[in-house]
């Protein structure tokens, strides 16, 4: 952890020199979703996740996000440069990207390779109920092989998110299915711990061991189960260490599996999400950093049980 004040060489290119290669064994950097600060410059953000603690940006790049796919060229260097002069990294991102064929697909690979950055979050998949379970995820397989491939080809690991729900990668197995015969360093699982335990129970211990040698990244957030007024009952995501999460069994496996990689901090409860309160934006920021900065003190104290 005393590394993560170390600054970041950025060149006069903007370039983001990124230690990711050099860096020991199972070394965990803590990142921060960019997704509930989009409304703050790329400065702004660096500062507000500098200032909670934290030791690197998780940016959007996708419709809507914090960068823009037509814009990735020149945008994604801007916001990484504001990072490495916070002294943060930048060693992943999260884009929309399902197939090499799409659009902007290449433009994003090409550019986060050209920054140092290793990892991407893809989009995500649906089941087609005509075709059926299992013949769906024959034909995503050859999907993934082809994205295999044009991560090869830019030196980056493309990682799917498994996600509470119906989609693909909600039980975890079936992202095994479409992993199993592909090379980990280039395609795999971006974990989710919060979506599996909310998926599988007690279960979600063997969907990790599972799945553990395609894991080089991870999510991190909590929840609790709340009942709607229509009776349905939902996942509600709460502070790291205020939910459900059995996370001493969690980091128990991660350590026992090796599981390492930058870990990104996702924020999806009141004030980062379905806050209503109004006020001036420099209010807004500092309320954010506080409550930030205490999912940043919770991570870092279970990490720091596996040193």
């Amino acid at each position: 952890m005393a590394a993560a004040g170390a600054a970041i060489p950025v060149t006069s290119a903007g370039r983001y020199l990124t230690q990711t290669q050099q860096d020991p064994p199972g070394k965990r950097y803590i990142h921060i979703f960019s997704k509930p600060l989009q409304w703050l410059s790329y400065d702004e953000t660096a500062e507000t996740v500098a200032a909670a603690g934290a030791q690197g940006i998780d940016l959007t790049v996708r419709p809507g996000g914090h960068v823009l796919p037509e814009n990735v060229k020149r945008d994604l260097p801007l916001a990484v440069r504001a990072a490495g002069k916070q002294g943060l990294r930048v060693d992943m991102i999260v884009t929309s990207i399902t197939d090499p064929g799409e659009k902007y697909t290449e433009d994003i690979l090409a550019a986060a390779s050209e920054l140092g950055i290793k990892y991407y979050r893809l989009g995500y998949l649906n089941y087609d109920d005509k075709t059926g379970i299992w013949n769906t995820l024959q034909k995503y397989k050859q999907v993934f092989n082809r994205l295999e491939k044009i991560n090869r080809k830019y030196g980056i690991h493309g990682a799917y998110q498994n996600h509470y729900g119906t989609r693909i990668g909600g039980p975890v197995w079936d992202l095994f299915e479409l992993l199993k015969d592909l090379d980990p360093a280039f395609i795999g699982c971006q974990y989710d711990v919060r979506h599996a335990v909310a998926e599988g129970g007690s279960s979600w211990v063997n969907g990790l061991k599972l799945i553990a040698p395609w894991v080089r990244c991870t999510d991190i957030k909590d929840f609790i189960w709340t009942q709607g007024e229509n009776g349905k009952w939902n996942p509600q995501s709460v502070p790291v260490g205020k939910g459900m999460v059995n996370f001493d069994e969690y980091f128990r496996i991660v350590r026992s599996y090796n599981i390492g990689g930058p870990v990104s901090i996702h924020l999806e409860y009141p004030p980062f999400e379905r806050f209503n309160e109004k006020m001036p934006d420099s209010e807004k920021k500092k309320l954010f950093i506080t409550e930030m900065k205490k999912d940043v003190d919770a991570l870092k104290g279970f990490l720091e049980k596996l040193i």
